[in-house]
Order: C-alpha cells, then structure tokens, then sequence
C-alpha cells in the first residue's frame, strides 16, 4: 500500500527543519508541494529552474538523507519545475527532472614533500617538512553508475568497476583494463569508477588523467629539473586513473617514468584502472614489460550496444532531461543508429534541437528528416537489425517470429525482402546478412534476392509491398 506523499513530505520537512536555520527553511522548503509518491519515488514541485538548481547545489545531502529515513534506502527524488515562462496560466507547464542523488565531487587534500633548506641542500637524515596542496580528482559528476545503463554490452566491465569501487586495491583487479572502440562509454565507466570511490572512500585521494595530460606534465618536469616532485605526486595517488593509455605508444621515456609510477602503486596495494581503445594484446610501440603489468589484472571490454541497450540508453538520457518523447521516435533513433553510444546521443540532441529551433513537435515524420541528414553526414548506412523493424512493422509481424524457423508463407515473404533490402542498402557480406535474418547461409540470401527480383516482375502487389519498403526504407516519404 502506497504511503500518502504528503504526509511522507512533512515527516521530511520534521527532519530538515531541525538541521537548517529558521529563514533557510522558509525560504527553500516551504514553497515546496508534494505531488505524488509511487514505487519509492517521491515527486515535489518547486516554483523554478533556479530554485530547483539551488537545492541540487547546497541541499541535497540533507534532502536525500531526509526521503531515505522516510522511505529507505531505495527511495528516489523527482522534481516538477513550473516553466518560468507560464507565470498567470490557469495549468501552468512544467517539466520533471530527477535528483543527481549524489553530493559533488569535491577537492582532496594531499601530502606532498616540501624543501626545508633556504639554500636549497637537502640532509638524507633529516625527515622534510610536509605541506598541504588540494588536488582535484578531475572527474566529471554526470559520468556516475546512475545514468550507466547495463546490458550484454558492458555488463562485465560494468561489473568489475563495481567491485573495484567497492574495494579499491583490495581485487584481483588491478589493474584494471577497461578497453573498446570510440564512444562506447570506456572514459563514463572510468569516472563512475572514481566517482563511486570518492562516495564509500572520502579520504582516499582519486585522480582521473588523460594520458596525454600525464605525457605533458612529464614533459615539463623534465624541461623545469622538477622530475622528482612529478613522481612523488603520482606515488601518493590512492586511485589513478588514466584514460586512453594507448597514447603512451611511442614515447619511451613517459614509459619509463609511469613503469616506476605504476610498480610503486601497484607494491602498495593502490587502485589502477585504464581505459584503451584495444586490448593489451593489439597494443602497439609499448614496452612488453608495460604489456605484462597491464595484463596482471583484468581486461574487460566494452562491445556495440544492442537494440534495447540504444532504447535504454535514450530513454535515460531523456528521463534525466526531463523531456518526455514518443516511443516509436525513440525505437526508431535506436534502430538508425547502431554504431556507438556518442552517435546515439548525438543523433538525439540533434533530433531535440531540431524541433526546439523550428518550433516542431516531435514526430516520427520529424526523425526521419534529421536522421537522413544526419546519416549522410557521418556517412554511415541503414542497420539490418533496422531494416527488418521496418519490413516486419509494414507487415504486422513480430521480429523473432521473422527469425524464427517458421515457413509460413507470409513470414518467409518478409524474411526474404529482409535480405533483399540488406543486400541492396548495407555493406554487409551476404553470410554476415544472412546470420542475422534467422541464421540462414549465404545461399540463402542469394535465393531470396533472386525470388524478390522475379515477384516484382510477375506479382502487381507484391510490387507494391518493394516500393512502399524502399521509401520507408530511404526515408523519402
């Protein structure tokens, strides 16, 4: 049985009002409504954008400590922002956005040598005075394991930064390797990693580093005789990480320094994780003896997401947003753009900025526009995983049942323009065309072609059928 919101809301505002000054509270939590309470989920309304930003920023740890004593450890915070615009309307518009439901990043303090000598003459026997310096860990708070969605993808690196952020230099997992083409989500598992370290470990220090930021300040160590203080910085990290470490390709002497860097980490149980754009095997121009280190740990890689994996992706994306979108929109952008995750997203801004300049609602119609400008403009072709959407939409027919056994006349008839359609508008081989329409060898789709081909020439109708797939298909209509 659901609790009522606001009574949930007002055991809230008891406990908020004991930790906040009296004009605070006034100004910040009264103006607030409870709207609904479902599954855990609390709903509020807050009179603005700027109001909503401003309990993001200075309230959140208080709120959300607040709705979990009230509603557990699974409960969530969802806020209704009345549109700044629609002051004076009966209804006035607003739209939801999700709490970050985490506080920020926030600098760590480190211990670093410090000279002791005026003159500059260092004793070996006398211990070095310390000093205190702030170190940024550099890492981005949207790139957390709440907006990382999971699927077949990504569900072992996934799962290993898991275990790592749990117990940082405590696995077997270290190094830790996470590796796979552009934009499949190599450098956001990478800062949830972090991230999610700096939530269950406040004190340990966590950077995240390019590696070509790391070859820079090398660079000027050496130019500045300052080689010793770069080392010693780097030893002190609790949590390095470093991404795109297949930059370290070529420069020797940035090789060595990270080798002494790494072993030292490494000795004393401190946490590594890098991210690559292959695996350690088809690493090129890096010492074997880097090679070996990388492998001593874990090397997971991230693949293509599949079909609801894009739709998951999209439809987090526009839950965090707070933009609502027509499903069949988002079906179709997840079926047209299968390559990685970044053009995926990509595809959706452009999308979203298309209908926001010109004033359109979000259609279908709409969709196809922006995605055969935006197909042509990373020239990238039609998926078959799209093409049988399409096919098997046209004629009514679930996609698993196209790929099934079935020798139904109608479902080999789709099967078969399938294939057809693949061969003509995709670059794929007919055994790769034919492995995913149901399993079939290449003899198959050649057969297929063929019978489409001879249809269209006896089959009025069936004419029909090809014409009205191709410009679905071309996206002309």
């Amino acid at each position: 049985m659901e609790r009522n919101p606001e009574k949930v809301w007002e055991a809230c505002l008891n406990y908020i009002k004991d930790n906040i000054t009296p004009q605070n509270f006034k100004t910040w939590f009264l103006p607030i409504r409870p709207l609904k309470l479902r599954d855990n989920v609390l709903t509020i309304q807050v009179p603005s954008k700027f109001f909503y930003e401003w309990l993001e920023e200075h309230y959140l740890p208080l709120i959300r400590s607040a709705i979990t004593r009230e509603l557990g450890e699974n409960a969530k915070l969802v806020y209704s922002i009345i549109m700044e615009n629609t002051y004076g309307n009966q209804n006035p518009a607003s739209i939801n956005l999700p709490s970050n439901q985490r506080s920020p990043v926030k600098e760590q303090k480190v211990n670093i040598p410090a000279e002791i000598s005026a003159h500059g003459v260092k004793n070996p026997f006398v211990i070095p005075g310390l000093r205190k310096v702030h170190v940024d860990s550099q890492l981005n708070p949207n790139y957390n394991f709440d907006n990382y969605i999971e699927g077949d993808f990504n569900r072992l690196a996934r799962s290993a930064g898991f275990a790592v952020a749990k117990k940082p230099g405590g696995t077997s997992f270290n190094p830790l390797l996470i590796y796979g083409g552009t934009g499949l989500g190599k450098t956001h598992l990478a800062n949830a990693v972090g991230i999610e370290i700096k939530e269950n470990y406040p004190d340990k220090i966590v950077l995240y580093v390019r590696c070509d930021t790391f070859a820079q300040q090398f660079y000027e160590s050496t130019r500045n005789n300052s080689t010793n203080d770069f080392v010693h910085f780097y030893r002190m990290i609790d949590v390095l990480i470093i991404d795109d470490i297949h930059n370290l390709a070529g420069k020797i002497k940035t090789q060595d320094v990270f080798f002494e860097i790494f072993n030292h980490l490494h000795q004393n149980n401190k946490q590594i994780i890098l991210t690559s754009d292959r695996s350690p095997v088809d690493l090129q121009g890096i010492e074997q003896r880097l090679l070996s280190r990388f492998k001593w740990g874990l090397s997971a890689d991230l693949q293509m997401p599949d079909l609801e994996s894009r739709i998951a992706i999209l439809e987090s994306k526009l839950y965090k947003d707070g933009i609502e979108m027509p499903r069949d929109v988002v079906e179709y952008l997840a079926y047209s753009i299968n390559t990685n995750i970044r053009e995926l997203e990509g595809a959706l801004i452009s999308l979203l900025a298309q209908a926001s300049l010109n004033k359109k609602q979000i259609t279908i119609d709409l969709a196809r526009q922006m995605i055969d400008k935006f197909v042509k403009n990373i020239t990238r072709e039609l998926s078959i995983d799209y093409i049988q959407k399409v096919v098997c939409d046209y004629f009514d027919l679930p996609i698993d049942v196209m790929k099934s056994k079935t020798r139904k006349r109608e479902v080999v008839q789709a099967r078969q323009l399938s294939m057809y359609f693949a061969k003509m508008l995709t670059k794929n081989s007919l055994a790769s065309i034919g492995a995913q329409c149901g399993n079939k060898d290449h003899a198959t789709v050649l057969h297929a072609c063929k019978t489409v081909a001879n249809l269209m020439d006896t089959d009025k109708k069936f004419k029909g059928y090809v014409e009205d797939l191709k410009k679905k298909l071309t996206l002309n209509n």
